[in-house]
């Protein structure tokens, strides 16, 4: 609100008008068009030397805070003390004690701080979020990449029955992460690649459905040792393919240890990942908002 000046009694009420006008004017801005009656005011008070500059000092006062922009930034903020220098509010604290309680119930349903292995002699390397797994075969080097972002399909959540826990019925949290297979002829400068993932109504199958868990998308051949495909390569979509031939290369990958428990272990591994990724995030998001 505008400052009250301190006048004599005589003018107290006059004055009051006249902040209240201002005010208003400077809120409306210099386009805006005031009642007859509060111009009438302002036109008087004009002939008064005195009261035209305390006038104009109200109005700059008044426009001043509004000049500022719509946030007004000169309003102090509900900041708490950090010797870091960086700005927290009593926002912040909330936001990261809340975070501290996420971490703490997301370490408590964690299975373990270690990584699962993957049957089958496969060999690890990761690289933040991106995992290589690698093992040789007579000849051949075959290499399985994925990357756990974006890995975590979408869950339709249900309201939860009556009698039944909310805890009961959240759905596990699973990472089915699209992954790409790289099988090369160590005398060979070409590695066939398959480019897989995991269909939506296949993810969760019983043990005794024998259907295969992941698919086939695309395949190609790509030069042994680049990272980066060509695009001119010719590229194979499953999406049109002859069913036979869909199945000899489906058998190709099996005969090189792709199978349904090699895919039932990525996912494992992915999860595990995902979710040691998840924590790392939160803590770090914690130590950022902290200081």
């Amino acid at each position: 609100s505008c400052p009250r000046p301190r006048v004599r009694r005589g003018r107290a009420a006059m004055l009051k008008v006249f902040t209240r006008v201002l005010c208003s004017a400077s809120r409306l801005g210099s386009r805006a068009a005031l009642p007859p009656q509060q111009l009438l005011l302002l036109r008087q008070a004009g002939g008064n030397p005195g009261v035209r500059g305390l006038a104009r000092s109200m109005w700059l006062l008044c426009s001043s805070g509004l000049r500022r922009g719509p946030l007004n930034p000169g309003r102090p903020l509900d900041s708490v003390p950090c010797g870091c220098g960086a700005l927290h509010t009593e926002g912040d604290q909330a936001f990261a004690e809340f975070l501290g309680d996420e971490i703490k119930e997301e370490k408590k349903i964690q299975k373990s701080t270690s990584l699962p292995k993957v049957s089958g002699g496969w060999e690890i390397r990761l690289n933040g979020t991106e995992a290589k797994l690698e093992r040789k075969v007579e000849g051949e080097r075959i290499t399985v990449s994925f990357n756990i972002n974006n890995s975590i399909p979408p869950t339709m959540e249900e309201a939860p029955q009556e009698g039944q826990k909310d805890a009961e019925n959240e759905p596990e949290v699973i990472s089915t992460p699209n992954f790409v297979v790289e099988v090369t002829k160590l005398s060979n400068k070409q590695s066939l690649v398959f480019d897989c993932h995991y269909p939506e109504d296949e993810v969760g199958h019983g043990e005794e459905d024998e259907s295969d868990i992941f698919a086939i998308r695309e395949v190609s051949f790509q030069p042994t040792g680049e990272d980066d495909w060509k695009e001119t390569s010719y590229t194979l979509n499953t999406d049109s393919l002859d069913w036979a031939l869909y199945d000899h290369l489906m058998d190709y990958l099996t005969d090189r240890g792709i199978d349904n428990t090699f895919a039932d272990d990525l996912v494992e591994l992915s999860t595990a990942l995902e979710h040691q990724e998840y924590i790392k995030f939160l803590e770090n998001l914690n130590s950022f908002i902290k200081c």
